[in-house]
């Protein structure tokens, strides 16, 4: 991807950013111009959970760009209502919504109680809907905006032993196709992106999903978004995306140099279904 500053001007909320793919995506669009609101919970790290919002924050200014760090916790309305206020307040604007953070449950339905799927709920799908909420009224204002759910596509797929989990993730991607046409005069794009294959995170890791040759880095995520934020909203809007395609689109076919491996493991873990599993 280019490195020309494209984002110059820009402000981007993206939440769940004080590690993995919150903080790559922080510090890829700091590099490209943004000034970035670092929305997330962690304000000390642990063993499990390293990096806070403060450490990103501190990231994000050595690149020369202004930060702000809110400790969010995206399930409450009042977080929530309170973070775009004070990104108004700092910045003036919201251009990019990046709704990264995410709850994992990967059980069967009677291995997940009630209290586990309303977190899975609000975490996943509720907080996306929060956070667009309450930045779509500046964005409107703007005639600019671009908001990206980290969700996989709707699908027919059964996805036993992680029903609860889907059902929250792609309620994220009904929120953004529906939001795509409420705004799409307004020139604000909605779209959910996800990985075709697991990316090195602390929940892959805590999770153990496979081997550390059989993921990618969160650099192929980053990339995708660029390729998406790259373009007027009205130009790529309402659609559900996986790296790989919106990379091939933007003329890039080589995804052998995402893997931490160096090269394609001899049995991936695909989670786009391409393999059957729907996930």
């Amino acid at each position: 991807m280019s490195e020309s500053r494209i984002l110059e001007g820009r402000v981007a909320v993206i939440t769940g950013a004080s590690r993995g793919i919150g903080r790559a995506l922080a510090l890829r669009l700091a590099r490209e111009g943004a000034d970035i609101v670092v929305a997330a919970k962690s304000e000390q790290p642990t063993e499990k959970l390293p990096g806070t919002i403060y450490e990103t924050a501190a990231e994000v200014e050595r690149l020369g760009r202004r930060a702000l760090p809110v400790r969010v916790d995206v399930r409450s309305e009042e977080d929530v209502a309170r973070m775009a206020e004070q990104a108004m307040e700092r910045f003036g604007r919201i251009d990019i919504l990046i709704n990264n953070a995410g709850a994992l449950w990967w059980k069967p339905v009677l291995e997940t109680p009630p209290k586990r799927f309303d977190l899975l709920i609000g975490v996943n799908v509720r907080a996306a809907y929060l956070c667009a909420y309450y930045v779509l009224p500046h964005m409107k204002r703007q005639g600019w905006g671009h908001i990206i759910n980290m969700a996989p596509g709707i699908s027919t797929h059964a996805n036993p032993g992680m029903v609860a989990y889907m059902i929250a993730k792609t309620g994220m991607a009904r929120l953004a196709i529906g939001i795509a046409e409420e705004h799409r005069q307004d020139n604000i794009a909605a779209n959910a992106l996800w990985p075709v294959a697991p990316i090195e995170t602390a929940a892959v890791i805590n999770n153990r999903l496979g081997e550390r040759d059989q993921w990618r880095t969160p650099d192929i995520l980053c990339d995708a978004v660029m390729a998406i934020l790259s373009q007027e909203p009205s130009r790529c809007t309402g659609r559900q995306l996986t790296d790989e395609q919106i990379l091939r689109e933007a003329g890039i076919t080589d995804f052998d140099r995402y893997w931490l491996g160096g090269r394609p493991p001899e049995n991936p873990i695909w989670i786009d279904g391409r393999d059957g599993s729907g996930w």
